[in-house]
C-alpha cells in the first residue's frame, strides 16, 4: 500500500510542477508589448547581428528607357556585422528609406545571401544615422509560425548621462 501511495504522490508532484515556458529569444527585452499575442510561441527563426560598420548609398535610377518612367533616388544604409545567436547566419542588413509609399514592405531575410532587408519611412533616416554614430547597434529579425514578422534596430541598455 505504501508503494502505491508513493507512486501516486510522485505522480501528483510531477503533474503539479509548472510547465517550463519556452525560452525567450535573445534581446527579447527590446521587443514592444505583445498586446495581440502575436509572439506567444517560440520564433521559428531569429537572426541577431551586432553592427560593426555601415555605409550610406544615395542612388539615382531610371528603371526603363520608355516614357514616362520617373527617375528615382533611392536612399539606403548597408549594415555589416557579426551574428550573435546560435543558428544565425545574418551578415548584412539593407535599410531602405521610402519617402513616397503609404505602406512599407515587410522585413525579409534571404537565407541564400544572408541579408535582411528592412524598409523604413524617410523620416526615420536621421534617427537611424544617430543610432549608428553614437551607440552600439543591434539588428534583430524574428519570424513566427503564424506569419508574424518582427525586425528592429536597437541599442543596448545604456544609462542616461
Amino acid at each position: 500500500m505504501s508503494h502505491l501511495i508513493r507512486c501516486c504522490a510522485a505522480l501528483l508532484l510531477t503533474l503539479s510542477l509548472p510547465l517550463a515556458a519556452a525560452p525567450a529569444p535573445m534581446h527579447a527585452q527590446f521587443l514592444p508589448p505583445d498586446d495581440l499575442t502575436l509572439r506567444d510561441s517560440e520564433p521559428e527563426q531569429q537572426q541577431l547581428m551586432q553592427v560593426t560598420d555601415y555605409s550610406v548609398v544615395v542612388g539615382s535610377q531610371r528603371q526603363s528607357s520608355q516614357q514616362p518612367i520617373p527617375v528615382t533616388s533611392p536612399l539606403m544604409i548597408r549594415l555589416k556585422g557579426k551574428s550573435l545567436n546560435k543558428g544565425a547566419t545574418i551578415s548584412q542588413v539593407l535599410v531602405n528609406f521610402d519617402g513616397e509609399s503609404k505602406s512599407l514592405k515587410k522585413p525579409v531575410f534571404d537565407d541564400k545571401s544572408k541579408t535582411l532587408t528592412l524598409y523604413y519611412p524617410l523620416a526615420q533616416y536621421r534617427v537611424v544615422i544617430d543610432l549608428l554614430r553614437n551607440d552600439t547597434v543591434y539588428c534583430q529579425f524574428l519570424s513566427y509560425a503564424n506569419g508574424h514578422v518582427w525586425a528592429d534596430l536597437h541599442t543596448g541598455s545604456t544609462r542616461p548621462r
